[in-house]
């Protein structure tokens, strides 16, 4: 039967990896954790049990631009979806809670704080509630970097309603954070799945930063015309950043919490909506961002952490097409994001978790072998190397830096620990600046030690010393770099120290990719079905406007893909297209199919 409602509602002949036995586990009323990689297909395992087992379906939701794409895909595919939430007129809120307690509502969507209200408690437990799916679940836990209080309440629904499944669904939990979840929401009662992390679609990157406008410009330029996120950390940058894009040709919008709310909604939704739109965005941009065509990320600056890290390129490639994430990180990133560390209002064990989950991101960054294999490894999970990542494609160059690190380590320690990588670089490089003639630095053994290696060559050593623990930097001050017990270890003989030579590459090596897009294990689309791919969407881009609703719930591109191939054009045949489901053949078969027919009449195929 669950495969029956796959079909005749979503239009899809099988389930995908991971997906078939949470859906058996919740069908036989037990509780469900599922960690899944974002873009395979999670809300489908809450959706197909909320559908065959009748009754109502609770889905908690942190977002309301989330709640209602969902609920817009879900009726077009013939499904009775709502959502209360305070983005709709009371009217219209009233109304939805009508319809659910009637039963007229198979799935209805609430944020956490509108559900765990005692007044919507007590009028919930009257009704014959099936299930409890809670998205974005990690945010249940304190041991993850993205907890929200609101989300911890939800530890209450298993003795409110006993019996009843929860299905808690996320893309991003280590072990610690996947054992506090089921704690908290079902008591370790229930299944946990973990159905892989890897998304070998999306190709990794990491870059020293030097010229950051010029650098994020060539990513930019690897995709012209098409969907991606910039994430900045400041507002002020996000700002500046839209507008030095803008100015450069690329249809960017800014988008961070300070920003007015109707500006906000608005530009999400253009990103949503409309093609090649890019978002310049700190992290209130993303949680739940189910755009399936974004083709990049670029971060330019360093995530707070590698989950942090994880949940941001995740909003790549979601329909399993390539796609690409790029990072630029440099000395400042560190120093700041100890500084904010140190700045949390929270305890030492709460500090000192996040310094290691910092630690954690920063060797991923550092990283000389597969970028894939460290950022899985994280998560517990082991794989070859990818090939698909700058480490593997364009392998670095290592050095001996023993003897450069000693000479640093001699000009921290001569100059008192308390000035930063620019002065002590000034120092070994033999410069004559007026801070080094303030403080007759000129006159120390070490100064112009180090004349042959570049400026940049030194940032990157200093990087890697500080990302090695051999110097640490003054968080609560201006970055000044002292020197650690390893460090002095190694001033005094002991050890060595390899790098990385990060000179200023050529662009790495890609995969063969046609412009026509095309998943990995399929032929790219030949010219005419290229040109039909691109009228097909044109006419989905209009029925989405028309409706008000972002593209992809009319169809994604893989059932454009589909029909591009194929060409229907008979109703039987448009049935068998991937996503075309009963209702959706109904409502907008005879319309895509007259375009097909009027396509191949042009290119003289009808």
């Amino acid at each position: 039967m669950p495969l029956d409602t796959l079909k005749n509602v979503f239009g899809f002949n099988g389930f995908r990896r991971g997906q078939q036995e949470i859906v058996e586990t919740l069908m036989a009323d037990e509780n469900v954790l599922a960690v899944m990689p974002t873009g395979a297909g999670k809300s489908m395992c809450f959706q197909i049990p909320a559908l065959v087992k009748g009754g109502l379906t609770i889905v908690v939701s942190p977002l309301v631009a989330l709640m209602e794409d969902q609920v817009a895909a879900l009726k077009l595919a013939g499904v009775a979806a709502d959502a209360i939430n305070s983005s709709r007129e009371r009217p219209d809120n009233v109304a939805a809670w009508k319809r659910a307690a009637a039963g007229e509502t198979r799935l209805l969507y609430m944020a956490p704080e509108r559900l765990m209200t005692e007044r919507m408690l007590t009028a919930l437990s009257k009704l014959p509630i099936s299930l409890f799916a809670i998205d974005e679940a990690h945010c249940v836990s304190k041991w993850g970097p993205a907890f929200r209080p609101e989300y911890e309440a939800l530890q209450v629904l298993k003795e409110r309603f006993p019996g009843v499944p929860i299905a808690a669904l996320t893309a991003t939990a280590d072990a610690a954070t996947r054992e506090d979840i089921a704690d908290k929401l079902f008591g370790g009662r229930g299944r946990t799945f973990v159905s892989g992390f890897d998304r070998p679609n999306i190709k990794l990157s990491v870059e020293m930063r030097r010229d950051w406008k010029k650098q994020l410009l060539a990513a930019i330029a690897e995709h012209q015309g098409e969907s991606g996120i910039v994430y900045c950390l400041s507002r002020d940058k996000t700002e500046k950043t839209a507008n030095f894009l803008a100015e450069n040709g690329v249809n960017a919008l800014p988008y961070h919490a300070g920003m007015d709310k109707t500006d906000r909604t608005r530009h999400q939704d253009i990103f949503m909506t409309e093609p090649g739109v890019v978002v310049v965005a700190t992290i209130a941009f993303g949680m739940g961002i189910d755009k399936p065509d974004v083709r990049f990320v670029v971060h330019t600056d360093m995530p707070g952490s590698v989950e942090a890290y994880y949940q941001e390129i995740g909003r790549a490639g979601r329909d399993g097409l390539p796609a690409t994430a790029q990072m630029l990180y440099g000395l400042d990133d560190l120093r700041m994001r100890r500084q904010f560390i140190e700045q949390e209002n929270a305890s030492t064990d709460h500090k000192r978790r996040e310094h290691k989950r910092l630690d954690a991101l920063i060797a991923y960054c550092e990283s000389p072998a597969c970028r894939r294999q460290a950022l899985l490894a994280y998560f517990g999970e082991a794989s070859e190397p990818c090939g698909n990542c700058d480490c593997c494609l364009d392998p670095p160059e290592m050095a001996d830096g023993t003897e450069a690190a000693q000479h640093l380590l001699s000009a921290c320690m001569q100059t008192g620990q308390v000035f930063g990588a620019a002065h002590l670089i000034d120092i070994l490089r033999g410069a004559d600046t007026e801070k080094i003639r303030k403080f007759g630095h000129g006159d120390l053994s070490s100064y112009g030690k180090g004349a042959e290696i570049s400026k940049d060559g030194w940032r990157s050593v200093v990087r890697q010393m500080v990302a090695a623990g051999l110097l640490q930097l003054d968080i609560a001050g201006h970055g000044g770099l002292s020197l650690t017990e390893r460090g002095n270890a190694l001033m005094q003989g002991e050890g060595a120290f390899q790098y990385r030579l990060d000179t200023v590459k050529r662009r790495p090596k890609t995969r063969s990719q046609s412009k026509a897009p095309q998943a990995e294990d399929e032929t790219p689309l030949a010219p005419r079905e290229f040109d039909l791919l691109l009228k097909l969407k044109d006419l989905r881009l209009s029925l989405a406007q028309e409706r008000s609703v972002p593209a992809y719930v009319i169809f994604p591109d893989r059932a454009l893909i589909d029909m591009a191939r194929k060409a229907p054009t008979t109703l039987a045949a448009f049935g068998q297209i991937h996503g075309v489901g009963a209702k959706k053949l109904d409502d907008l078969g005879e319309t895509f199919i007259e375009e097909i027919q009027t396509a191949l009449t042009e290119m003289g195929e009808a």
